[in-house]
């Protein structure tokens, strides 16, 4: 589902600067270590497509242990990003063009609730223009209706492999 950012996400910023952004969540019964969410999302076959394809058509390969020590916060790179901030919660990864913005949180749930509520959100910084009124630019433009697409099913491989884990623990690490 769409929502709003939260108060204390890393990606807040780029609402403040005026970049496009956005916010999806998802929920799941079970208790989810960041750790867990960041493993989950990167390792789902949709984003391992999306992994090969950035390592044949921008030489930016990775590998699920580049992954899980992007997640136990060893390395900073992983495939096109860099890290550009952490928290205990949260991750916000930067495209190696400085265009686009990927942001993963985990929050409990609310009123006591046993689970955890998965975010995903992205931005898209502007290009300047030369005017005061910046505008995201080719591809972006055209590929915004997609992305809001691609989004919602990363988001959903994400919920649904974690899913598995908690029926199988043997798929992802168990940590929290």
């Amino acid at each position: 589902m769409p929502c709003n950012l939260p108060a204390t996400a890393l990606l807040r910023k780029y609402v403040e600067s005026g970049a496009y952004t956005d916010c999806y969540f998802t929920e799941i019964g079970a208790r989810v270590s960041h750790l867990q969410y960041v493993e989950a999302f990167y390792t789902t076959a949709v984003f391992r497509l999306e992994r090969l394809i950035l390592k044949w058509l921008a030489s930016k390969p990775s590998t699920d242990d580049d992954v899980g020590r992007l997640a136990r916060g060893e390395q900073d790179v992983f495939a096109a990003w860099s890290v550009e901030g952490r928290a205990p919660d949260q991750l916000l990864l930067c495209d190696y063009l400085q265009r686009t913005r990927s942001w993963l949180m985990v929050a409990s749930r609310a009123h006591g609730v046993t689970g955890t509520r998965l975010y995903f959100g992205s931005a898209v910084v502007p290009a300047p223009n030369g005017s005061r009124k910046q505008r995201l630019g080719s591809p972006y433009d055209e590929m915004l209706g997609f992305h809001k697409l691609y989004s919602r099913i990363l988001l959903r491989s994400a919920r649904a492999r974690l899913l598995r884990y908690h029926a199988e623990p043997s798929e992802l690490p168990r940590s929290s």
